[in-house]
């Protein structure tokens, strides 16, 4: 494993959520921290033209800033300014990725949300339906927890069909290099009329869940998986809310079924899962992969 890590940074609460635990993430995975400030492109605006004195003004700050930010990381953690210019935060992010060959890219919380809990923001969501690189969601108040917490478990959610083991993969990658054990959940909720057979409802889709779940068990490597989980509910946010979360926890979740190959798209369960995942969500691309080990 030796893809680096971006990180999105503002100097704001969110930012700092998004730098602790991408140093938290990049330690577990012995892998470089690129952190990383998108500033306006050059020209970009067509009402106020460019000045080349703001712009260094804007630069300046931006170095401060990073200079401020990895100076309060662990001692061991291998960080990286970057400054660059875009038309978006997160396009720039996108192309910092490419360039550095990063494994995954790492965006705070929108503005709003409730501390242990996601709200998309303007960033995260253009990067969660255009990224072909995996997007790594924390949410707000993780700055809070303390920098030497390691990665505890791995959860990986499986949709309602195998995937052909494209997540099944890099869960192993992720739980191989961190050392830690993998939680294979399924959803089942109910969400139908009074008159519908719910019971009988309830059973196939257990069913289904249990089958999709054993074919997803037999893609990891044997041994790896630590518990099998099909997490019930009137809703999916009610079956995530029930279920236990460890601190150090990452969740693990495919695009949705309509994602263009080696692409994001946000699935309905997952945007529903993020109301109550009080953990880091990392978002995989349809058929993504790295050579050999990279996530």
């Amino acid at each position: 494993m030796s893809s680096p890590i971006v990180v999105g940074y503002t100097a704001t609460k969110r930012g700092r959520d998004a730098v602790v635990f991408a140093a938290r993430l990049a330690a577990a995975l012995s892998v470089p921290l690129d952190v990383a400030v998108i500033l306006p492109a050059q020209g970009r605006s067509v009402i106020t033209p460019p000045d080349a004195s703001y712009d260094r003004h804007l630069h300046t700050l931006a170095q401060q800033w990073l200079d401020e930010a990895i100076g309060r990381l662990p001692h061991g953690v291998a960080a990286r300014p970057r400054i660059a210019s875009s038309d978006s935060f997160a396009e720039g992010l996108i192309d910092l990725a490419h360039d550095v060959d990063a494994g995954h890219i790492v965006v705070g919380a929108g503005g709003g949300g409730l501390r242990g809990r996601h709200r998309l923001g303007t960033t995260s969501t253009e990067l969660l339906y255009s990224s072909d690189v995996p997007v790594v969601l924390v949410p707000r108040g993780a700055r809070k927890l303390a920098a030497e917490t390691p990665i505890t478990r791995l959860t990986v959610a499986v949709g309602p069909r195998p995937d052909g083991g494209a997540l099944a993969a890099d869960a192993a990658a992720l739980a191989s290099t961190t050392g830690v054990g993998v939680r294979l959940l399924s959803l089942l909720a109910i969400d139908l009329p009074v008159s519908a057979d719910t019971a009988a409802i309830r059973l196939a889709h257990s069913t289904q869940a249990s089958e999709v779940l054993a074919a997803t068990n037999t893609a990891l490597p044997q041994g790896m998986v630590t518990e099998v989980v099909v997490a019930d509910g009137d809703s999916i946010e009610s079956a995530v809310a029930a279920l236990d979360w460890q601190p150090g926890e990452l969740l693990l979740a495919g695009s949705g079924r309509l994602a263009q190959p080696r692409r994001l798209f946000l699935g309905s369960t997952v945007g529903k899962m993020l109301h109550e995942v009080p953990v880091p969500v990392v978002v995989v691309p349809r058929a993504h992969h790295h050579e050999g080990a990279d996530v």
